[in-house]
């Protein structure tokens, strides 16, 4: 009970800008990555070399798309309690 009652709550505008401001870095990300994408090929000559790059990008992709959908969780769990808290 000691450490519940120093924990301090949000608030939703806090939860709402940590939203916000999540969505605008993994879009960022995504642009980043497809920008990567596109110059990563410029000028390189070997096909190791593009084959390895290849790879890393995609490493990249899938690892951002497991923390959206992660986030996309978090956040759905978020919306049903806001939910469940008007309907009581």
């Amino acid at each position: 009970s000691h450490i519940i009652s120093e924990y301090v709550r949000m608030t939703d505008t806090e939860r709402d800008q940590i939203d916000q401001d999540a969505q605008v870095f993994m879009r960022t990300c995504a642009d980043a990555i497809h920008q990567l994408r596109t110059e990563a090929h410029k000028g390189v000559q070997s096909a190791q070399v593009k084959e390895h790059r290849t790879a890393v990008l995609d490493f990249i992709e899938d690892y951002l798309k497991r923390v959206c959908k992660l986030y996309s969780e978090q956040r759905a769990i978020r919306v049903k309690r806001v939910i469940d808290k008007k309907r009581l």
